[in-house]
């Protein structure tokens, strides 16, 4: 008995979905709970599992279209159901081509008796001009031979594997030139097909382009619904919010040399690296405690203060900067925060994310210095207050003690919304940021 792929609930107010990359193609063979697609929802990425084992016997939704939650896009069968459907598909196929051939065969005995006829009386009235009549006969002739052989035209018959093909690039196959035996259909068609349609040069051609030439096309692609939700929450915090940025330089000296010197024992022990981020989330909790507001959202005519702190950090993927959320980050070590970012971060890449583990932040640390970024005006993440980017590592020259020194600098950047948020609390924030990075200890005696 067939079974339905469905696009399962999403989450709340999440209606419509975006069909990414099929793992398997149609005819292949799945087991339960094997990941058969991949889809994207406006929060998260995620694949969905075969519901049962059996064959792909039909996909109804292609990549890049849009689905609706509880909508069916694809079909399951048993092997011996889907072995049958197949048969009977091929029989199908093979009596169109042997009908569409035989209504041909009406058509050419007319024609080919209708050129008899023409040619007995014109070898029975004679003319004298002998020359252009064979001339004509002879254009005559072309003309209706070219019209025989573009009526007997049929139907390729298309192998299982090129079927898959047309179905993963979304070609029609009269739109393929079938050069396999007997006229029919190979894989290796529908390749060649859809590489010529993408703009590619066939493999046995593949060079590089002529000296001069430029490639001008333009390609539209949809945007996801991740891109779209990324790009409409954006633009609601610059309408909705008055955003202001600030800010302040940090010496990393400190830092760096408790890394350099604890490094190896930290991975031995945790099985993870000591790397900057946990600092930093550490020394904003601690900033934090000490400007409230920025921990604050606003509702309606409230400002609500939170009293734990679930600190977002942004992780760019090839579909766009997500924004996982470590909660209640006062609570935990150094280790526990350096391996919940190396799960974020590998699990984002991934779309493994599921979208709790993406909503609910109570501020946001960006990282464009991995980038080389050296400096930039953050976006808060709405209902958020604040968002602190950190940047670039250099060495600069500054003053220390009277002297001029070559130390380990970086700029910070806080964006905050200025309903909330005073100028004052702002470059609070980020004093005490600065002096929890250049003396890390101050953030284990708290002062």
């Amino acid at each position: 008995m067939p079974v339905e792929l469905k696009i399962p609930s999403v989450g709340e107010s999440v209606t419509e979905v975006y069909i990414g990359e099929w793992r398997k193609s149609s005819g292949d063979r799945v087991e339960k709970d094997e990941e058969v697609v991949e889809i994207e929802s406006e929060k998260a990425t995620f694949d969905i599992p075969a519901p049962a084992e059996g064959v792909l016997s039909k996909i109804i939704k292609q990549s890049g279209e849009t689905a609706q939650v509880g909508e069916v896009i694809a079909v399951i069968e048993d092997e011996q159901t889907a072995e049958e459907s197949s048969k009977k598909s091929g029989k199908k196929q093979q009596a169109k081509a042997d009908a569409d051939q035989d209504r041909q065969k009406p058509a050419e005995s007319e024609k080919s008796q209708a050129k008899d006829d023409a040619d007995e009386q014109q070898q029975a009235a004679p003319t004298d001009e002998d020359d252009a009549d064979e001339q004509q006969h002879a254009a005559t002739a072309d003309d209706d031979e070219d019209e025989k052989d573009a009526d007997v035209e049929v139907q390729p018959r298309i192998m299982p594997a090129a079927r898959r093909a047309l179905q993963k690039h979304g070609l029609r196959s009269e739109d393929v030139e079938a050069t396999g035996p007997g006229g029919r259909l190979l894989k290796e068609d529908v390749l060649r097909r859809a590489a010529e349609q993408d703009g590619e040069q066939p493999e046995s051609q593949a060079g590089p382009a002529p000296r001069g030439s430029a490639d001008r096309r333009e390609e539209a692609v949809p945007m996801s619904p991740i891109r779209r939700r990324i790009a409409q929450r954006l633009v609601d915090a610059q309408k909705s919010a008055a955003l202001l940025t600030t800010f302040n330089e940090v010496d990393l000296s400190a830092v760096k040399a408790l890394r350099k010197r604890h490094q190896d024992e930290f991975v031995k022990t945790y099985d993870v690296k000591l790397g900057f981020m946990s600092f930093f989330v550490k020394a904003a909790v601690d900033a934090l405690r000490q400007t409230p507001k920025l921990n604050a959202e606003i509702r309606e005519d409230h400002i609500v203060y939170k009293n734990y702190f679930d600190i977002g950090v942004a992780v760019s993927t090839d579909k766009g900067l997500m924004v996982p959320v470590i909660r209640n980050a006062e609570r935990l070590s150094f280790a526990e925060i350096e391996r919940a970012i190396d799960d974020f971060a590998r699990r984002a890449r991934d779309g493994k994310l599921n979208i709790d583990e993406l909503s609910g932040g109570t501020f946001t640390i960006t990282n464009g210095g991995i980038f080389g970024s050296l400096l930039s005006t953050p976006i808060v993440n709405p209902p958020q207050s604040g968002v602190l980017g950190m940047h670039a590592i250099q060495d600069r020259p500054v003053v220390r003690d009277g002297e001029i020194v070559v130390r380990p600098m970086m700029y910070l950047a806080l964006t905050y919304d200025h309903r909330v948020v005073d100028g004052r609390e702002a470059v609070t924030f980020l004093k005490r940021i600065a002096e929890a990075i250049e003396d890390p200890a101050r953030m284990l005696i708290e002062v």
